[in-house]
């Protein structure tokens, strides 16, 4: 075994943690070598997100000391950052130790002479993004690690703005919970009058504010029985969407009782996340049994929602984020435009690996739609950027992530089950169903399909598999993808847009980002990107072709899984 990991756990050892942190540490040591190694080979990274990992003992785990570490860091730059005052907003979801982690984040910033303003109940992470707002704060945190396995937490810190961290704070609040040696640099004794529980009054104003966003309250009315099930996958989700979506008429909302109660183990699913149909099996067998008209699912944090709406064929089918990303953002537009509230001083937004056809949307109402790097965070910047001068109309990426309106400054499924169910009650309304809606999307603007192929390298050697594997692409592109040349190269970790043709290049625009993009002749992008916050590496494949009769659908489509198939095999990637 290395020295350096062994002396490193032995610290762990001392009288500095308590006892069942040094037993754990000590069995490793004894019986587990591997663990020991995978646990203490590395500092766990606070990155430009915070922290996300699995849980359990060690350097490289998330547990109170390095989430302590973290906040101690955040706290420093907060004072140094703000004069008087400091408050922060502090929540949690349903993963097993969320409610110890937000605590200990409440204590430390507490120690620090911060006032912490503590969700009492786990409550969705786009209801922190609204509470700093509301509270005036300067920062808040959400422990949780999204739609990752059960094994995984995490710690998403925000600015005073509602969104997360973005430069300089992003780095500079890293440089300084880089700086903290160990817990020995922790705050851990708490002035307890600094820590504010809070609930039903962050819930109310959360509420209010959703309902003041919403577009087609007489279609609501209409299409009150509109036939709704949902589920919460045993997260946050089941704690605002029901009663948001009944406080805004709809009365026939079923939801999987299995998968109510918070649980952290998610015993029902494999993975809880909603981009997966595994996922959404029990809430589609629900549907099938009530005869629903739309399908919800949330992930534990809700901030990312699956959907599944009644095809040509009357059966339920799954849209991807792409096409419900699509929908939303054609269901605003049109809706801002009867509403005559389009001026010309309106946006949409969406992230560079998120289908063109939002962007063809937006246009068509000379709305303009812009393209920012992977993350919601980067939309919140850009909203804030253009406060006072133009006005969000709504936007997201293809993970599933949406937001309308600037109440909040994070994807927020809360707001968009609510949008999607007052879409669904629109169409309803003018004898369609949503289904029928994406074909007249289709039709108009050109029929795009999407994919997503993630492939998982984990531990030390998989960090530098996925490294050479973008070094390979980056190096030799492809020639062409289908049999469609590639024209276009966007670097956006080099910051150049090369034409593969003539060897021009121009600046991307956008920030540094280890990304690669390739266009080629037709159209087709295709994108590799590693993941931030997963030991994977993902690409992302867009595909499009006309639609000339809806009748036409499922050929068009199926030939376009094809080219993307065919693009997979050109990568070597099946």
């Amino acid at each position: 075994m290395d020295n350096t990991i062994l002396e490193k756990a032995k610290q762990w050892t001392s009288d500095a943690f308590n006892a069942e942190t040094r037993k754990e540490v000590q069995k490793l040591i004894e019986t587990n070598e591997t663990e020991l190694t995978e646990s203490f080979y590395r500092e766990l990274e606070f990155g430009t997100g915070g922290l996300r990992g699995i849980m359990g003992v060690g350097t490289n785990r998330i547990n109170i000391y390095t989430v302590g570490m973290a906040t101690q860091g955040l706290a420093n730059y907060l004072k140094n950052s703000f004069e008087g005052e400091i408050s922060v907003a502090i929540a949690h979801d349903s993963r097993n130790n969320s409610s110890l982690f937000a605590r200990k984040t409440a204590e430390v910033f507490a120690a620090n002479g911060i006032k912490a303003y503590l969700f009492s109940e786990l409550r969705p992470t786009p209801q922190l993004s609204f509470a700093i707002r509301h509270y005036g704060c300067k920062s808040g945190v959400v422990i949780t690690a999204s739609h990752n396995p059960k094994e995984y937490n995490g710690y998403k810190a925000y600015w005073e703005d509602g969104g997360q961290l973005v430069a300089p704070h992003d780095k500079n609040v890293i440089a300084e919970v880089q700086k903290i040696a160990g817990p020995q640099d922790v705050k851990w004794n708490a002035d307890e009058s600094l820590i504010e529980t809070v609930l039903e009054d962050i819930d109310n104003a959360y509420i209010a504010g959703l309902k003041s966003l919403c577009l087609s309250p007489e279609a609501v009315k209409n299409q009150s029985d509109l036939n709704i099930v949902f589920t919460s996958l045993h997260g946050t989700g089941g704690t605002m969407v029901p009663r948001t979506l009944k406080e805004l008429g709809f009365t026939n909302v079923s939801t999987v009782a299995e998968q109510d109660k918070p649980n952290g183990n998610f015993p029902t699913v494999v993975s809880p996340n909603p981009e997966e149909a595994a996922a959404l099996k029990m809430a589609l067998e629900k549907a099938e049994a009530v005869g629903a008209d739309l399908v919800m699912g949330t992930d534990p944090d809700a901030d990312r929602v699956g959907i599944a709406v009644r095809n040509s064929n009357g059966e339920l089918q799954l849209l991807n984020g792409n096409m419900t990303g699509s929908l939303l953002v054609y269901y605003l537009i049109q809706r801002w435009s009867e509403l005559g509230n389009l001026n010309g001083k309106q946006f949409t937004a969406k992230t560079i690996v998120t289908s063109a056809l939002i962007k063809k949307i937006s246009e068509s109402q000379n709305v303009p739609c812009y393209d920012v790097l992977t993350g919601f965070k980067y939309i919140a910047e850009l909203i804030l950027k253009l406060e006072g001068k133009e006005q969000f109309i709504g936007g997201g990426e293809e993970s599933y992530g949406y937001l309308a309106g600037d109440l909040v400054r994070d994807k927020d499924a809360v707001l968009s089950c609510v949008l999607i169910a007052e879409m669904c009650a629109w169409a309803k309304d003018q004898g369609k169903s949503l289904f029928d809606v994406l074909q007249d999307i289709h039709s108009e603007f050109g029929f795009y399909l999407e994919d997503l192929i993630s492939i998982t390298k984990k531990g030390m050697s998989g960090a530098e598999e996925i490294a050479k594997m973008m070094e390979d692409l980056r190096s030799n592109p492809p020639k062409q993808l289908a049999g469609s040349e590639v024209l276009t190269l966007r670097d956006y970790k080099l910051g150049k847009v090369t034409n593969l043709t003539n060897g021009s290049q121009t600046g991307t625009g956008l920030p540094s980002s280890n990304v690669l993009q390739f266009e080629t002749a037709d159209g087709t992008v295709v994108t590799a990107r590693p993941s931030g916050t997963e030991p994977k590496i993902k690409f992302y494949f867009s595909v499009n072709s006309k639609l000339k009769d809806k009748a036409e659908y499922d050929a068009v489509r199926a030939a376009l899984k094809g080219k993307i198939e065919a693009i997979q095999v050109d990568l070597g990637l099946k």
